[in-house]
């Protein structure tokens, strides 16, 4: 009953929009005026302005269900939605940058004068058997799951915090999101089947151009083909994946900043979710869908972003924070 009462609790925000939704409707914005430059190119630049004008809506729409009852839990439908609209902008990435020339031969040269190998093949081939593919496709399956278990946490102990932690959240996904845009890279799971792994093996890297701007087709990853992570990771992966988004890695990055947010809130949460988060480092590299570069700068650059996120919302929107009645 207590919990029930809680999340009926009358909650005031001096404002119409959340932080979250701002910001979520500036990179809408932003995102379609592209569109509007980069027209003639684009695929189906039509139906994903009509796809923007129904996110525009569907926010809307929340904002007025919860002026007509303002209580926590409508405010955790209106963060949760737009948290949930980011399996749409990442896909959406690859509709503008498989217009450029695929810049995978750049990294993977990289990668190799670095490493003198390449990591993501040299990794896998060593490490093929069910002990290493199953743990490591649960920790980049559970990736989702992170960032779910620690907004709930904030949202049932830390309400306070928890539009601060959508914000930074999505903001940061947002500025991996229009790097992306710019920087086409596929990763080794889409280019290495391309070029042929005995010029991975030589050390060859040819540029493919736009090759991927008709091809997007994913092969199966290498690791244990029965084992129920692996396939569970394979099908999440034939559904949402594209060729785009490697570099830098948002998975190592967005784990690492939600890492962040659990420590912040409780020391046991974020000692829960260390196996995870480190197994979900490692797989990135595992299952191909990183190089080592991707997964390093990655980790490097999270701190950047969770910094900058959470200036941005100190500086425009602290003021304007929940209050609850």
């Amino acid at each position: 009953m207590a919990v029930e009462l809680r999340l009926f609790e009358r909650i005031e925000s001096g404002k119409s929009l959340f932080a979250v939704e701002r910001i979520s409707l500036m990179y809408n914005a932003l995102t379609s005026v592209l569109i509007f430059i980069l027209y003639p190119e684009m695929d189906h630049p039509g139906t994903m302005l009509l796809e923007r004008l129904g996110i525009v809506l569907l926010t809307f729409l929340l904002i007025g269900l919860h002026q007509s009852f303002p209580c926590r839990m409508t405010a955790f439908v209106r963060m949760v939605v737009q948290i949930s609209l980011l399996a749409y902008w990442y896909p959406d990435t690859y509709e503008f940058n498989r217009i450029f020339s695929n810049l995978d031969h750049v990294f993977a040269a990289a990668e190799q004068a670095v490493f003198h190998c390449q990591p993501a093949v040299e990794f896998s081939e060593h490490c093929p058997s069910e002990w290493f593919s199953e743990p490591f496709n649960m920790g980049y399956f559970f990736y989702y799951p992170m960032m779910l278990i620690v907004t709930v946490w904030y949202f049932v102990f830390r309400f306070k915090w928890f539009e601060k932690i959508c914000f930074v959240l999505v903001v940061s996904f947002f500025i991996y999101y229009l790097f992306y845009i710019f920087v086409p890279v596929a990763g080794p799971q889409f280019y290495f089947p391309v070029i042929g792994m005995d010029n991975v093996s030589s050390g060859i890297f040819p540029p493919i151009g736009d090759y991927f701007n008709h091809h997007a087709f994913l092969l199966p990853g290498p690791g244990y083909e029965h084992g129920f992570f692996y396939n569970l990771v394979e099908a999440s992966q034939q559904v949402g994946e594209r060729p785009t988004a490697a570099f830098p890695s948002s998975h190592v990055a967005i784990s690492t900043i939600v890492m962040i947010m659990a420590w912040r809130v409780s020391h046991k949460l974020a000692y829960c979710l260390l196996p995870f988060y480190l197994l979900l480092c490692c797989a990135t590299v595992y299952i191909q869908a990183h190089y080592l570069i991707d997964s390093i700068v990655g980790f490097v650059s999270s701190f950047f972003v969770y910094v900058l996120a959470t200036k941005m919302y100190n500086r425009w929107f602290a003021s304007r924070a929940f209050v609850t009645k």
